[in-house]
């Protein structure tokens, strides 16, 4: 099994090479057929390793084993945590293709094979982050990610909006990955290793840590948590997110964002966490405080958006805020919860995405007010908007709700309050526009002269207005919120992650399976219920909910200059710093 692991890698990267050799001669469905059996293909190669992932997989690429116990080859580590990192990319790379299979708009110089094959390489990248032993090749994977997300951002070159956003993205992850790339290099200067365990072995042998680990810590994890879009670093999502095709959007925030948390956990237990590395309350402290200030500001500005992207995609930064916070409280049950949470949230964000999608491609506008009561046809896609919305406050028994209780039951405390609220917001947020934009109600809302970004006059993305949506864009979110609930309902399935996770990240330590609680189905209910009251009074009195003048300022800090965004990417790195110093002082 182990030389099996490459392929997860090597097989989606083939498969875009293909397709750009052949692309110019392939019938746009050939192209597109071909891109959906690969990723299928490699999606079911992730789901088989996964399932013989015990114990872990360790493949040394090219036979460049360890010397002496020193090595500078590429080593793949198939684990239950990553294959299942690496499994979801794959199946979310096949829905976003199937999404957009035939009827996206045909590219530049019709060149079939190029957005398919662009597709792959992203799938390829997030792959090899999620399997990656070494430091230096999963930086090198997430640039793969990060260089082909650029690319795809950027598709419809035309238009300055979307070049810019492109742009945006490009400089700000560019910066996160110069700042990672530095915080590798200490780390071999002080180890002389690339592989995370060998780094984490050297950094325990040297000692207690000293400025240079916690400079490393520090840039490392400024890289990882940029991609992650944790705040102050996520400015570039919204931008990115309102430029972005809709199967890109599906990627973005329904695993590559979750990869950079994953990264997160991923480094900190092989590298950091032993004595040698950063003490586990400086850790706690640095991800607890992040992630309660990301949640918060990423609920508030996910309520006062009406451009349904940007609403979508703040929502996507407060759910980091939650996920964080639960890799943050350091205990094996957390660990399962946060691993529940994010495939319940790819599913359901994924389809809210795809649903969004087809309201741009009918009426070319994705702004909640001048769409008000425009979609009352679309009845099926308003059913999934409205599901989607309820998972996403964590409406039991789906896997959001799953694993928001679970996570809420280790976090404890007045954390608990925190998911609930912010869990509710998102909902609420994503509740209104269905009540607005699908059902008619409430007041047409009034247009705000100073918002900066509502929506309206957007392009579609298929050649032209649809009149019939066609059926792979409607089977395809209703498949991905049906694989939702599935995490939550699925017998069996939350001691599967539970297995997965601890074997990678507690050693294999006996850990309680995670399983629903009264206590936990009670809070996701009052969740559910806290999202449906905030939609209606947003929706019946919309002058109540208005947004404030002091909540302004706090907007106009996306201010599209990418100048600010890298002032707050500093700002950031010094939080970090000066969250995690005091444990080096003591």
């Amino acid at each position: 099994m182990n030389d099996l692991l490459p392929l997860l890698v090597a097989v989606p990267l083939l498969g875009a090479a293909l397709l750009v050799a052949a692309g110019r001669r392939l019938p746009r469905v050939v192209a597109d057929s071909v891109a959906c059996a690969v990723s299928a293909g490699t999606a079911g190669l992730a789901i088989v390793l996964s399932l013989n992932s015990s114990p872990p997989m360790v493949e040394w690429v090219g036979g460049w084993t360890p010397v002496e116990g020193r090595s500078v080859g590429i080593v793949l580590v198939g684990d239950g945590a990553g294959l299942g990192m690496a499994a979801l990319a794959s199946l979310l790379t096949l829905a976003a293709l199937a999404y957009s299979w035939r009827y996206f708009e045909e590219p530049p110089r019709r060149h079939a094979g190029s957005f398919p094959a662009l597709v792959l390489l992203l799938q390829a990248g997030m792959c090899g982050f999620a399997i990656a032993g070494d430091l230096f090749n999963a930086f090198v994977w997430f640039e793969l990610m990060s260089v082909v997300a650029y690319a795809l951002t950027g598709t419809r070159v035309e238009e300055a909006k979307a070049v810019q956003g492109a742009l945006t993205f490009g400089v700000v992850t560019s910066l996160g990955a110069y700042a990672m790339l530095m915080g590798i290099a200490l780390l071999y200067a002080r180890t002389g290793e690339l592989a995370m365990d060998g780094i984490g072995r050297g950094l325990d042998a040297h000692g207690p840590p000293d400025a240079l680990v916690l400079a490393a810590f520090v840039l490392v994890l400024t890289g990882l948590l940029i991609k992650s879009a944790a705040v102050p670093f996520h400015f570039w999502l919204p931008d990115a997110h309102a430029v972005a095709p809709t199967p890109v959007c599906m990627l973005l925030s329904g695993v590559m964002v979750e990869l950079g948390v994953y990264g997160v956990w991923r480094v900190y237990g092989t590298v950091f966490a032993g004595p040698g590395g950063i003490p586990a309350a400086d850790l706690e402290r640095v991800l607890v405080v992040l992630g309660a200030v990301t949640a918060l500001i990423g609920a508030v500005m996910c309520w006062y958006q009406r451009h349904i992207k940007r609403l979508l995609a703040y929502s996507t930064v407060a759910h980091t805020g939650l996920f964080l916070i639960g890799i943050g409280v350091l205990t094996p049950q957390a660990d399962d919860g946060v691993a529940l949470y994010v495939l319940g949230h790819a599913g359901v964000k994924a389809a809210l995405f795809a649903c969004t999608g087809i309201l741009l491609d009918r009426y070319g506008n994705v702004d909640e007010h001048a769409l008000h009561g425009r979609a009352r046809e679309l009845r099926g896609v308003a059913v999934m908007y409205v599901v989607g919305g309820l998972a996403l406050a964590g409406l039991p028994p789906f896997g959001t709700g799953f694993g928001k209780a679970v996570t809420e039951k280790a976090a404890g405390g007045s954390l608990t309050l925190l998911y609930v609220v912010a869990s509710a917001v998102t909902a609420a947020a994503v509740l209104r526009v269905a009540a607005r934009v699908f059902f008619g109600l409430g007041p047409t809302p009034a247009d705000d002269p100073e918002y900066e970004t509502t929506g309206a006059g957007e392009r579609p993305e298929t050649r032209h207005r649809l009149s019939r949506i066609p059926d792979t864009m409607t089977a395809v979110p209703a498949v991905l919120l049906t694989g939702s609930l599935a995490v939550g309902v699925a017998p069996g399935f939350g001691e599967v992650v539970a297995h997965a996770v601890n074997e990678a990240g507690s050693g294999g330590a006996v850990v309680p399976a995670p399983h629903w609680t009264p206590a936990g189905v009670l809070l996701d209910l009052a969740s559910t219920v806290l999202a449906l009251g905030l939609a209606a009074l947003a929706v019946t009195r919309p002058d109540l909910l208005a947004a404030p003048s002091h909540a302004r300022p706090l907007r106009r800090l996306q201010s599209g200059h990418v100048g600010d965004y890298v002032a707050w990417v500093l700002v950031g790195a010094t939080l970090l710093g000066a969250l995690a110093l005091p444990g080096l002082l003591t």
